[in-house]
């Protein structure tokens, strides 16, 4: 069986600004109350959300959403963990970056093991098509993808992402995940985001037998997913993929 076992306040607003109305009972009919879909966080259209939406087979049913690359049937997908209170909508704003790089790209909203939801979402993907994954995680999402990576999977790991990780949490030991991977990886920080620009530096030392290691440190304070929306770092990321996972 594989072991798959501070932060933003925007994903917590959205979480408290459902875009639906309407989601209880109807008056006296007994009627159930529907699934919580992506719509309901808020962060997506609802017509986008119907084409996407869907319930995460893991340990415990989870909110997911899943697209498809622009170009359709993509056999390469980034899967999206997110950090420490956070939710699917974190990664929102940039699903389309991937898509339009020919990745098809699967967010969920974690309320435990993240690496037994990682694994789930493999096995959704594979269902559609895809044949290999990229993992990328913000935070606790990241080493919890490193921990996911250093097991087998429904499908192989083309590569690891992440962003303002920690080496430990929970029972996930990023250091000794990293130490097993053979595929390349890329690991992002803020320099002054303590203690996690020290433990991106501790990951890379000791990620000895990957054949690509790309730890890049920018300046600012910024954790996590946030690290995208500022300077080169999304730009940085895609390159990497591109050159490294490639999606055709």
């Amino acid at each position: 069986m594989k072991l798959r076992t501070a932060l933003p306040a925007l994903a917590a607003a959205l979480l408290l600004t459902p875009l639906l109305t309407g989601c209880g009972s109807t008056g006296g009919s007994g009627t159930a109350a529907p699934k919580p879909s992506a719509s309901d966080y808020g962060c997506l259209a609802r017509d986008r959300a119907d084409r996407g939406s869907f319930a995460l087979d893991s340990v415990a049913a989870r909110d997911a959403y899943h697209q498809d690359s622009d170009a359709g049937h993509a056999k390469v997908a980034v899967v999206l963990s997110h950090e420490n209170g956070g939710s699917l909508c974190d990664w929102v704003p940039f699903v389309e970056d991937f898509t339009r790089a020919g990745y098809g790209a699967l967010a969920f909203t974690s309320a435990g093991d993240v690496a037994l939801d990682v694994e789930a979402a493999e096995k959704y993907l594979k269902g559609k098509g895809v044949e290999r994954v990229v993992l990328i995680g913000a935070s606790k999402g990241g080493t919890a993808s490193l921990a996911a990576a250093a097991t087998p999977g429904a499908l192989p790991v083309a590569a690891v992402v992440t962003l303002s990780s920690p080496t430990y949490h929970g029972s996930w030991d990023g250091k000794a995940a990293i130490g097993k991977l053979t595929v390349p990886l890329f690991l992002a920080v803020q320099e002054s985001d303590q203690p996690f620009a020290e433990n991106a530096a501790e990951l890379a030392a000791a990620a000895t037998a990957a054949p690509v290691k790309e730890l890049k440190v920018y300046q600012g304070t910024s954790h996590g997913v946030r690290l995208l929306e500022q300077g080169t770092a999304k730009a940085d990321l895609l390159a990497f993929l591109a050159k490294n996972a490639p999606a055709g």
